[in-house]
Formats: structure tokens, C-alpha cells, sequence
């Protein structure tokens, strides 16, 4: 039987994170992307902060939504 990458867990894309994403931030560099293009990264709880300072204090984040499926939709 074979995963397919839609049956894998989400990650953090925070580096060396491997918990659980529960966040997605979407943003994208207005000097490369075209103003509705949206990139995404994956945050967990932990980093959700620090990933969306960085994209923030460069003008790329536009939106930060909960992950399909995680427990932050409960909240």
C-alpha cells in the first residue's frame, strides 16, 4: 500500500520543527508574485509567531487561517 502525500501529516515549516501544522500563513513577495498568487507556509502552535513576525516584517503575509482538519477550528 502506498501514502499518497495527501494521507501525510502536515508539518511545521519552521526549521527542524517536525510537530504537528496547525497553521497555514499565506503570503507572497509582491516583487516576484502577482498580487493574488498566494505561497503558504505551515506553522505549529509553537511557531506560529516567529514564522508570521518574519514574513510580516518583510510586507509578504496576507492571511493566517487554521489548517483544515486541526484542532484550532474548535477553538
Amino acid at each position: 500500500m502506498s501514502i499518497s502525500p495527501a494521507d501525510e501529516a502536515l508539518v511545521c515549516s519552521a526549521r527542524g520543527c517536525r510537530a504537528a501544522a496547525v497553521w497555514a500563513l499565506k503570503w507572497n513577495n509582491p516583487r516576484l508574485h502577482d498580487a493574488d498568487r498566494r505561497k503558504t507556509w505551515l506553522a505549529c502552535a509553537e511557531h506560529r509567531g516567529s514564522l508570521g513576525d518574519f514574513l510580516d516584517a518583510r510586507g509578504f503575509l496576507r492571511a493566517v487561517t487554521p489548517v483544515p482538519g486541526s484542532p484550532t477550528l474548535d477553538t
